[in-house]
């Protein structure tokens, strides 16, 4: 009996707890009614260098990007079209000055340094700034040129020429194809003028030693000696008396004179075809760089394959990164300011200045352009269309670089130092067009403080509190408010 008034106690109380589960005095039932209260987004007040930053895809490329088209520059021998007969370089290798890239139809194509890009088969006699290009990256492979002047092509640049070619093992090809018979007509012309004059000298000697002799001299019509009277004897003239005829001296002499002429006019002219003969540097076979080692970017040419418009793709000279700006960034941007750069493909990072940014836009432009003009300056590097930006490392850049895409940041401003910093989300204005931000205590308790606004980058504002006010380092202030989901919901919704 005892137990089962336990039981039905305990039934009584499980019960009863159920029962007050449900039933809410008014004032509970009002407050599970009403919204949440608000939640309260905060930031901390920090001191930051605050760097106001420009980002622009860039293109890593050489100061100087130049097409190889090798076009053949001696006959390929029955008028057939040039061929590729040798490929002596691939993609991403260094070169140094002096070595041969490519031979179409059995003739090189080697590059050499030189800023000035050829123009022009490089002759004997010769002259010009192009020629002394030549004789420098001669001598600098140690070729030297002799007494030749400066900006001429003469014998001891010839003589390099020769030494030169015979160095990478190719024959050098003559100024003229005429060459040969062209000296030795000029050195026959000679032979002879000189054998002329010889003659016309021993004449004339003999002329003089006749007249100091007394010999007479045959008058014209007889050639017998004897001079014609009226009674037909011979009747001897007096002392160097020349009968009434020519004075064979005055006659050899004048002979003589002609002939040295002709000698000194035949060795003119041998001078002249000696000065002109000889080998060339044809424009086809020389690539002119503005340093070494440099690089092979690209390799298109195939053994076997035609001469085609281009056969590789060279560069040389610093690596720098070329990108665009829009129209609104470039405002931003000066020379001087500094520049982030970052490989996304590799990791790598450096460090450089921006050197230069254009006046004006600029279309696309495809990577190896020309060599200013003739054999291209600095390659665009596929860069985008926008004002064209050059920046330039602080260092040398990583070969493996060469071509890649990269991220680029401008430093367009940035504060003197660490500045007391919050996020432009915790600045307000008033209607009076104060700004303030609100400090957050941590009784909960909000104080307002007014402000003036510095510089602002990366979505921070540098801030300093106005008269009367403060600011440290480590507060809260309010960013922003949540009122909550539940406002005017209701339960069970």
């Amino acid at each position: 009996m005892l137990g089962s008034v336990v039981v039905a106690a305990a039934l009584f109380s499980v019960a009863g707890v159920g029962v007050s589960s449900f039933i809410k005095s008014p004032a509970q039932a009002a407050a599970d009614k009403a919204a949440p209260p608000p939640s309260v987004l905060s930031a901390v007040l920090e001191k930051r260098v605050l760097k106001d930053t420009v980002t622009v895809r860039g293109m890593v490329t050489a100061d100087q990007s130049v097409p190889v088209t090798g076009a053949a520059a001696g006959p390929a021998g029955g008028g057939a079209k040039p061929v590729v007969t040798k490929v002596n370089v691939k993609a991403g290798e260094a070169v140094a000055a002096g070595r041969v890239l490519v031979e179409t139809s059995g003739r090189p194509v080697f590059a050499l340094q030189g800023a000035l890009p050829v123009y022009r088969d490089l002759k004997p006699g010769a002259t010009g700034q192009d020629v002394a290009q030549l004789q420098q990256a001669l001598a600098a492979l140690g070729h030297r040129t002799g007494s030749d002047a400066k900006g001429t092509f003469g014998p001891g640049t010839k003589t390099a020429v020769q030494a030169f070619y015979a160095a990478i093992g190719y024959d050098v090809v003559p100024a003229d194809p005429q060459d040969k018979e062209r000296l030795e007509g000029a050195q026959t012309a000679v032979t002879q003028a000189d054998r002329a004059l010889t003659t016309a000298r021993e004449s004339w000697e003999a002329a003089k030693n006749g007249a100091a002799a007394g010999q007479t001299t045959p008058t014209p019509g007889r050639t017998d000696g004897s001079a014609t009277g009226s009674g037909g004897g011979a009747t001897p003239g007096p002392k160097g008396s020349t009968g009434g005829g020519a004075d064979p001296v005055k006659e050899s002499r004048r002979a003589m004179d002609y002939a040295w002429e002709d000698l000194s006019k035949a060795r003119t002219k041998l001078a002249e075809v000696q000065a002109a003969a000889g080998p060339m540097v044809p424009a086809g076979e020389v690539v002119f760089l503005k340093g070494f080692p440099a690089r092979v970017d690209a390799v298109t040419a195939v053994v076997g394959a035609a001469v085609g418009e281009k056969l590789l793709t060279v560069s040389a000279g610093d690596l720098v990164v070329r990108g665009a700006l829009a129209q609104h960034e470039k405002g931003l941007v000066r020379q001087g300011q500094k520049v982030q750069i970052l490989s996304e493909l590799s990791g790598v990072r450096a460090t450089g200045t921006v050197f230069s940014v254009a006046d004006a836009p600029t279309a696309p432009q495809g990577q190896g352009g020309p060599q200013d003009g003739a054999q291209g300056g600095a390659a665009a590097g596929g860069s985008a269309q926008g004002y064209q930006l050059v920046v330039k490392p602080d260092g040398v850049l990583d070969v493996s670089l060469a071509g890649q895409d990269v991220r680029v940041t401008v430093e367009a401003a940035a504060s003197s130092g660490p500045v007391l910093s919050a996020p432009v989300s915790a600045i307000s204005a008033g209607a009076d067009g104060r700004t303030s931000v609100t400090v957050l205590a941590g009784n909960g308790t909000k104080r307002r403080v007014e402000i003036t606004a510095g510089m602002s980058a990366d979505g921070f504002v540098e801030i300093k509190a106005a008269a009367g006010g403060q600011l440290a380092e480590g507060e809260k202030v309010l960013v922003g408010e949540n009122p909550g989901a539940g406002a005017g919901s209701r339960p069970g919704r």
